[in-house]
């Protein structure tokens, strides 16, 4: 049994981490009440971790080989829970924001380590088992997520969401002493600065420009000036990455027609499967009056559809063509999100939800497992690292600007309905409850209604394009690597 505590010690960092992508949805109309939050600043709860997470990812990675991955786990955890804490304890919403960022430095710390650890620890048929365990748990923890962060919000309130991460942190921690060999003289290396300081400018700007639009317009200098700033930033950053010796992404992997069509399913998949969810959480507790509890289970049946169509991928159609699977699943993950904008309207219940969750749940089942054994295929075997960690920043991004563009459609459309910025803000934010007596109830459902169908349609229209990308670049047929990720049907 000793030889599985390596294995715990990273699935223990790994479940946390994962689940703090989710937990949050559930907790938004508690957090919106408690801290009189506005709606740009809900968005940032859930967008700032993602994006801390996405952009940090490849430069972690590279710091950690220099620096030792043992060392930068641990380095990963202490600065997961002392932000935890801070989360935990915030009296405002720009310590709470501020305190989800650097959680996501810690998260992306911890997370680029794991294959390394694992593959440090185990060899041969251990390493396989470790890699099906991880994945294992790492699925759990998404389905988990709402669940938990139902349960703790229901019970105490949303600040145990974070602080349930201490004990857990204390407990890895330790552990990662105990059971993880050390990791020896620190390795010689460059780091590439330049090129994670452009990279986050580059896609910090953007979602901010779009968060902001919601406020601001999309016509305002300010909301342009954001977007020329990404702009700049990412052409910098190709600049950088072209002509530095040890580049943080090697740009000659997007002369791979498949790799570049697989990274593009990675940068939307999460984007139309995943991003309506915040808003949808806010509807089925603000607007129909569920318990934070009851909220989290109703996102259930998608998961055990993932896991089911997952087991499917993996028993059998193991070596079928990965331009097929994934398309067809990105193809269910748009036709179930377009049927969700059919069935909710202003009289739905939270039932009118299963239908589409269920097809959108095959969809992911089919499209994330196939993604990473076909990312780390299509590309030379000595870069199968940084394509790996490069389609996880990917879809880690997907969802950040994903929620930060659905959550402008959504307030703008539920502002449009009922005539008025600061009713539409409050509905959108979380706190229909303040409108009582002032604003009928039957106009905030349609209102709520009419931003989620908005919401939902174009998560749809995204599915839909993404499977054309994926047909017209993605190879009929990619061989097999040697040691195929198994990563799960995760956020």
């Amino acid at each position: 049994m000793r030889k599985w505590w390596p294995l715990v010690t990273v699935c223990l960092g790994t479940f946390m981490l994962l689940i703090d992508v989710t937990i949050v949805n559930v907790a938004l109309p508690q957090m919106a009440t408690d801290l009189s939050t506005s709606f740009n600043a809900l968005q940032w709860v859930v967008d700032g971790y993602a994006l801390a997470l996405g952009v940090l990812l490849l430069g972690a990675g590279a710091l950690s080989d220099m620096h030792g991955h043992r060392r930068f786990y641990v380095g990963g955890l202490i600065v997961f829970a002392l932000a935890s804490l801070a989360c935990g304890l915030a009296a405002g919403p720009a310590l709470l924001v501020t305190a989800r960022v650097v959680q996501g430095a810690g998260a992306a710390a911890m997370f680029t380590t794991t294959f390394a650890l694992l593959n440090s620890s185990y060899q041969g048929r251990e390493r396989g088992v470790a890699y099906g365990v991880w994945g294992g748990v790492s699925g759990a923890a998404t389905a988990v997520g709402p669940i938990m962060g139902g349960l703790l919000t229901e019970a105490f309130s949303w600040r145990w969401i974070f602080l349930v991460n201490l004990p857990i942190c204390v407990a890895a921690v330790i552990m990662c002493f105990t059971t993880l060999r050390h990791d020896g003289e620190r390795r010689p290396g460059r780091f590439d600065l330049w090129g994670t300081l452009t990279f986050t400018v580059a896609a910090g700007a953007l979602t901010y420009a779009v968060i902001r639009a919601n406020d601001e317009g999309w016509s305002s200098a300010k909301t342009w000036g954001l977007f020329v700033v990404s702009a700049v930033a990412l052409a910098a950053f190709v600049l950088i990455e072209w002509r530095t010796e040890r580049p943080m992404f090697d740009l000659g992997l997007l002369r791979s027609r498949s790799y570049t069509g697989i990274l593009i399913a990675g940068l939307l998949v999460n984007f139309a499967a995943f991003s309506a969810f915040t808003y949808t959480s806010i509807w089925l507790q603000s607007v129909l009056g569920l318990s934070p509890l009851r909220a989290g289970l109703v996102g259930l049946p998608m998961s055990v559809c993932a896991a089911l169509a997952s087991g499917i991928v993996g028993a059998r159609l193991h070596g079928r063509s990965p331009r097929l699977i994934i398309g067809v699943g990105m193809l269910l993950i748009g036709g179930g999100s377009l049927l969700l904008g059919l069935l909710v309207d202003a009289t739905a219940g939270w039932p009118a939800l299963m239908p589409g969750y269920v097809v959108i749940g095959l969809g992911v089942g089919l499209v994330m497992p196939t993604l990473s054994s076909s990312a780390m295929a299509a590309v030379p075997l000595r870069s199968g690292g940084m394509a790996a960690g490069s389609l996880t920043t990917a879809r880690q991004l997907g969802f950040a600007i994903g929620v930060a563009v659905l959550g402008t459609v959504f307030a703008s459309r539920v502002t449009a309905h009922l005539g008025s910025a600061t009713a539409g803000h409050a509905v959108a934010g979380g706190q229909a409850a303040r409108l009582a007596g002032t604003v009928p109830e039957a106009a905030i459902h349609s209102a709520a209604a009419a931003g989620l169908d908005a919401g939902y349609l174009i998560s749809g229209a995204v599915g839909i394009l993404c499977a054309l990308v994926v047909f017209a670049l993605v190879r009929p047929t990619t061989p097999t690597t040697p040691e195929p990720s198994r990563e799960p049907a995760t956020v």
